[in-house]
């Protein structure tokens, strides 16, 4: 097998959510800056040696953040009645940017410095 390339980019969006079945402070309404990598990976470079042009990923990163940015997230069509916990997060993001870009591989988002969650397939 060849070896791979790996990019990353990263943005920031703010939103509220609260988590549902959960025994803590979380429970209640609270917002987040949340920060958010966006990994793709491929073993082909173009004309220019690239992967791809880090401004179609950060076009189509804030394309499907700014959908999340300043809402209740609990309050959107696809969290009605689920726990939009990062975990939830990262695995939505993840199926919005592979729908943008196939080479899409990882998505990590950050409620705080130090907790991520990551999800990839």
């Amino acid at each position: 097998m060849a070896g791979q390339f790996e990019l990353k980019t990263q943005m920031y969006f703010s939103a509220a959510h609260h988590l549902l079945n959960y025994d803590g402070a979380c429970e209640n309404q609270h917002g987040h800056n949340w920060l958010v990598e966006v990994f793709v990976r491929g073993e082909t470079l173009d004309k220019s040696n690239i992967l791809i042009d880090y401004k179609i990923l950060k076009k189509e990163l804030k394309s499907a953040l700014d959908y999340l940015d300043h809402e209740d997230i609990n309050e959107l069509p696809e969290f009605k009645g689920i726990s939009p916990s990062s975990e939830i997060l990262a695995k939505y993001i993840y199926g919005k940017m592979k729908e943008r870009i196939a080479i899409t591989s990882k998505v990590s988002v950050w409620e705080t410095p130090t907790s991520c969650a990551s999800y990839s397939e």
